[in-house]
């Protein structure tokens, strides 16, 4: 568990980016691609095209990025560069990255099999045409693979903030950590994140950036010496949804499954009501019925309340086959 903590200060510097990082997501669109996962019908229709539009020629397009972005675990926090406008900037960045700091990065991913390359061993000398190397490749893969998905990305991203501007002015900023993730549980002043890993991040008054991502699976957190924090966090993944609410209303009922499809982003029971074509009482007491039946989570903020669905709820919405 990931336990981020909070004082009055970082809550008052919490901002959420303008755009993906488009240096992060091209790398963890390699991890996704080396690691054959979020292909199927299920994904995101971004990286379902991606897949299809690469199609095992990830090493030709790739180049030295396979040697710097494992299939799991640790990635070089220098593939962060959420300053960075475009990739051009971007890589630019990497090129100004200090030699301790590369060294650092590489020296903490898994021991590469077989030995590590001659351009691997350069890199991590602060060597420029090892970074050159790099950033031509980090180039080639963008235009010939990213490229073509960038767009849906982008959008994703931009509906992924709108949702966060839209509960941070219905509810603040109690809303807005409450509603990251429907795993995740903001107790204040402590969220707390599953994670395979056991961390008390105190974010010592600096704030936290959140970046909405369109292919990391689970949250990523960087640490910026004298900067705020930044917590990478995936995007709503319930996305391939039609005729969900149809579907469910023959076990929920025609206006209750409403309800829960109305609930895909969270809302405040006004907001639902609106959302779903019912009176207000109508909407609170099917959102009861629902939290009751372990489809729906609510957050009281002050005088109001804001809905959210749980694993469960957005795992019926999407089909997926439950386990008892």
């Amino acid at each position: 568990m990931l336990r981020l903590e909070f004082t009055e200060a970082d809550l008052r510097r919490i901002t959420v980016a303008a755009a993906p990082d488009v240096v992060l997501e091209t790398a963890l669109s390699v991890r996704r691609l080396r690691t054959g996962a979020g292909g199927g019908s299920r994904a995101l229709p971004g990286l379902r095209q991606l897949h299809h539009l690469v199609n095992g020629s990830l090493a030709a397009r790739a180049g030295v990025l396979l040697e710097v972005v494992p299939p799991q675990g640790f990635l070089p926090d220098f593939l962060s560069q959420p300053a960075a406008r475009d990739l051009a900037t971007g890589v630019e960045l990497i090129a100004q990255v200090p030699a301790a700091q590369l060294a650092a990065d590489l020296a903490a991913l898994p021991p590469p099999s077989p030995a590590p390359s001659r351009w691997f061993r350069e890199l991590a000398s602060g060597a420029v045409a090892a970074r050159r190397t790099l950033a031509d490749d980090f180039r080639t893969y963008f235009r010939s693979s990213l490229a073509p998905v960038w767009q849906t990305v982008q959008a994703a991203a931009a509906a992924d903030r709108s949702l966060r501007a839209e509960t941070l002015l219905r509810g603040g900023i109690d809303a807005l950590l409450a509603t990251l993730n429907t795993r995740w549980h903001w107790l204040p002043p402590v969220l707390h994140i599953p994670s395979h890993l056991s961390y008390d991040v105190p974010l010592c008054g600096r704030g936290l950036l959140l970046i909405p991502s369109y292919f990391a699976p689970t949250p990523l957190l960087t640490w910026r010496p004298g900067q705020s924090t930044v917590l990478v966090y995936p995007i709503c993944r319930d996305d391939d949804r039609a005729g969900s609410a149809d579907a469910l209303g023959p076990l929920l009922g025609r206006t209750r499954a409403a309800v829960l499809a109305a609930l895909r982003d969270p809302a405040t029971t006004t907001a639902l009501a609106e959302r779903a074509g019912v009176s207000l009482a109508s909407a609170s007491q099917h959102a009861t019925v629902l939290r009751n039946a372990g489809l729906v989570s609510t957050t009281r903020i002050g005088g109001a309340v804001l809905h959210a669905l749980t694993p469960l709820g957005a795992a019926l919405l999407r089909g997926d086959a439950v386990a008892g």
